[in-house]
């Protein structure tokens, strides 16, 4: 495999303050292995990352953006999904 053809991969890097991955940006390696290290040498430069994840991105499924009204919509006929007619008690905060 040329240096031409090698695979775009996507890198999620979790740093040592938070709990999730972010999507950092994007490089081309020959394999998994090859992408992790690259993305280590070019993502983590300042020791900021505890977790590498990298996905070959021909293996990501986005949703159509024309789609996104009947995708993203609440469905108004569900009213338990929004508990807005709870009453939660006074000692109960950041809900």
């Amino acid at each position: 495999m040329s240096k031409k053809n090698w695979p775009l991969w996507e890198v999620f890097i979790r740093s040592k303050q938070g709990l999730n991955h972010k999507h950092v940006g994007s490089l081309h390696a020959a394999n998994a292995d090859m992408a992790i290290e690259n993305a280590r040498d070019v993502y983590t430069r300042r020791k900021e990352g505890v977790s590498i994840w990298v996905v070959e991105s021909v293996h990501i499924t986005a949703s159509n953006p024309d789609a996104s009204e009947e995708l993203f919509e609440p469905a108004t006929d569900k009213v338990y999904r929004h508990p807005t007619f709870y009453d939660l008690p006074d000692e109960v905060k950041h809900m």
